[in-house]
C-alpha cells in the first residue's frame, strides 16, 4: 500500500483520500478514523494527522469533539484549491462544472488582457507572443496543443500585474487541461489562432478595450459550445 501512495506518503495519502471524497465514496458511509486509515494504508499515525490536517484546510473535512472527523458538503470546499479542482475535474465530466469555471473565466480574464494593455512591456509582450507561437507550432504537430494554450492564457495574466490575476494562473491552467479537451473534441478542432492574435494584438497596440473584447470573445465562444451540449452527450 505504501508503493501505492508514493515516495511522500503524507501527499499520497492525501491524494488518495482526497479523490475519494470529492468522487462521493464516503457520500454513505462515515469517514473513517485514524485507526482505521493507519491499518488500511498502512501508514503512520503522524502521517494519517498531516494528511487529514491538509485535506481539513482544503475545505474537505471538519472535525468535532465526540463526533471525530467527517466530510464536508460541497459548498465547504474549496474550489480555489487546484488539488480540489483536479479531484472535481476527474470525476464524471460535469458540463455544469465546466460552465461555471467558464463563467469565472469572462469575469476575469477579460478585465486582466484589458490591463495587460494598459500596464505590460516589452518582456510580457514577448511571454504572450511565444505561448501564441507555440500554439501555431501545436498546429503542426511541433508543440502540445493544451500546454501551449495554457501558456498563452498564464502569460496574459501575467502580464495584467495585478497580483491577485496572477495567483489565479494555476486554477487556470488546472481547468484549462479538461475544459480545452472537452470543446477541442467538440468543436472538432483546436483554439483559433486568429482570435487569440487579436488579443495578443490588442495587447501590444495597447488598447484595453479591445483587449478586453478579444478575450471576451475567446471564452464566449466556449461558453455558447457548453450551452449547446448536453451532460449525456458530453460523457459519451
Amino acid at each position: 500500500m505504501q508503493q501505492e501512495l508514493g515516495r511522500n506518503l503524507t501527499y499520497g495519502l492525501q491524494e488518495v483520500l482526497g479523490r475519494a471524497i470529492v468522487v462521493g465514496y464516503y457520500n454513505d458511509r462515515p469517514f473513517p478514523n485514524e485507526a482505521d486509515i493507519v491499518r488500511e494504508h498502512g501508514v503512520s499515525r503522524s502521517v494519517t494527522r498531516e494528511a487529514v490536517k491538509m485535506l481539513a484546510a482544503k475545505g474537505l473535512l471538519g472535525a468535532r469533539p465526540k463526533q471525530g472527523t467527517f466530510v464536508l458538503p460541497q459548498e465547504s470546499w474549496n474550489l480555489f484549491d487546484t488539488d480540489v479542482l483536479r479531484w472535481l475535474l476527474e470525476r464524471k465530466l460535469s458540463i455544469n462544472l465546466l460552465r461555471h469555471f467558464n463563467e469565472l473565466r469572462v469575469a476575469v480574464e477579460p478585465a486582466a488582457a484589458a490591463l495587460a494593455a494598459r500596464r505590460a512591456g516589452p518582456e510580457q509582450h514577448a511571454a504572450i507572443l511565444a505561448g501564441l507561437d507555440r500554439m501555431r507550432a501545436a498546429e503542426q504537430g511541433r508543440d502540445e496543443t493544451l500546454d501551449a494554450d495554457i501558456a498563452f492564457h498564464v502569460a496574459v495574466l501575467r502580464a495584467s500585474e495585478n497580483p491577485f490575476y496572477i495567483q489565479f494562473r494555476d486554477v487556470v491552467a488546472t481547468a484549462l487541461r479538461t475544459s480545452i479537451r472537452f470543446t477541442n473534441r467538440i468543436a472538432g478542432r483546436s483554439a483559433s489562432i486568429a482570435d487569440h492574435a487579436a488579443v495578443y494584438e490588442a495587447i501590444v497596440a495597447g488598447e484595453a478595450d479591445r483587449a478586453r473584447l478579444a478575450m471576451a470573445k475567446l471564452i464566449d465562444d466556449v461558453l455558447v459550445l457548453i450551452e449547446g451540449v448536453g451532460e449525456e452527450a458530453a460523457a459519451a
